[in-house]
């Protein structure tokens, strides 16, 4: 992977010291979290941004709560408990993506926090997670995550994706000592759970894709980034912990279903024609070693579905992928992938990756 070095200044963002930024905005930073009757991690999460706030003179930020249509009374009780809070409440429960694309919409930063509501921010995240845009082809930054139950293993350390069509977070279960240490690097992209992004980069690629509903949808926007030129880079000073899948019920067959679909739908989207036709016939390989090892659990059955939902929105393919050569077409710097090969060591790693917490939605 490359590695980012002597990053330069970029629009609206100017060095105030080795670690910070000024923005000709009053918002420096929107931090962005969707939610869904979950007052309780909201809570933690909120508790552990009003702990760690920056200094407002350097790093003014604000933090906007999408409340993606819960019914257990979350709008009053911010209201009351963190009037501080900018609440985007959505009249009924339309997704993750819907609700995430509304708070984005309402930022005003000059740059992006999206996070999710079962995660909790270190000390000094925001400095770490803006820094490394000083450099203008930044156009997302990933932080070092770490799983809360058992800080030192690592939940993602930035996303990558294999050519064969298997996202992957980078890191996954190993010893968090090991990514602390690594340099900022580049990397495929950063995970949903609280990435970082550049606002006016968002505003040219669009927000999450409404189709996807969740899962995956952060990959399919690092494809888009990436289509416009952008760069991610992983900032490992940057240490958020998140509860893995603390509202999703993952042993769900319509979320088996959704995953399914979504990893099909994405590799059909973004893949560049040449490396596309390349990458078919070891994808097709791939896909029949993952219902394999689906059949053998079981779980089959949900899996295929997915596949087949993928093979009926094939005209959102052609529509997705005419927008990918759009931004290609405009884009001020070359596209540049970085797809991974996937390794052994990488199916290990997902194969004893931190066991999930039961879901609450």
């Amino acid at each position: 992977m490359e590695r980012l070095e002597a990053p330069e200044p970029a629009g609206g963002v100017k060095p105030s010291g080795p670690a910070g930024f000024s923005t000709a905005g009053p918002i420096c930073c929107s931090i962005v979290i969707p939610t869904y009757n979950g007052r309780e991690l909201l809570a933690r999460c909120l508790a552990s941004i009003e702990r760690h706030r920056p200094d407002p003179a350097r790093f003014p930020i604000e933090v906007v709560v999408a409340d993606d249509g819960s019914t257990d009374g979350t709008a009053e009780w911010l209201a009351e408990s963190f009037p501080w809070v900018r609440v985007e409440r959505l009249a009924r429960n339309a997704g993750f993506c819907a609700a995430a694309n509304a708070g984005l919409a309402a930022a005003r930063g000059a740059f992006v926090q999206l996070l999710n509501n079962d995660t909790e921010v270190a000390s000094g995240w925001i400095e770490q997670g803006l820094e490394p845009f000083a450099d203008g082809r930044v156009g997302s930054v990933a932080p070092l995550v770490r799983v809360r139950s058992d800080p030192d293993r690592v939940d993602s350390a930035g996303d990558a994706y294999a050519w064969v069509g298997w996202p992957m977070k980078r890191g996954h279960g190993q010893d968090a000592s090991r990514w602390a240490a690594r340099p900022v690097e580049e990397v495929f992209g950063a995970s949903g759970s609280s990435a970082f992004y550049r606002a006016s980069a968002l505003k040219r690629t669009g927000g999450l894709d409404p189709l996807l509903g969740s899962y995956y949808e952060d990959i399919d926007l690092a494809f888009r980034l990436r289509w416009a030129g952008y760069r991610c880079v992983y900032a490992p000073g940057c240490r958020i912990l998140h509860d893995i899948s603390a509202t999703y019920d993952h042993g769900s067959p319509t979320l088996q279903r959704r995953m399914s679909r979504n990893a099909e739908l994405i590799f059909w989207w973004n893949l560049p024609g040449w490396r596309l036709a390349l990458s078919v016939g070891p994808h097709v390989t791939f896909v029949v070693a993952q219902g394999l090892w689906r059949l053998a659990r079981g779980r089959l059955g949900p899996f295929l579905a997915g596949k087949l939902d993928a093979l009926s929105a094939w005209r959102a393919v052609l529509v997705r992928r005419k927008i990918r050569a759009d931004l290609a077409r405009s884009a001020k710097n070359r596209p540049h992938f970085a797809l991974s090969s996937g390794t052994l060591g990488d199916v290990r790693s997902h194969l004893r990756r931190p066991r999930e917490t039961s879901s609450r939605r």
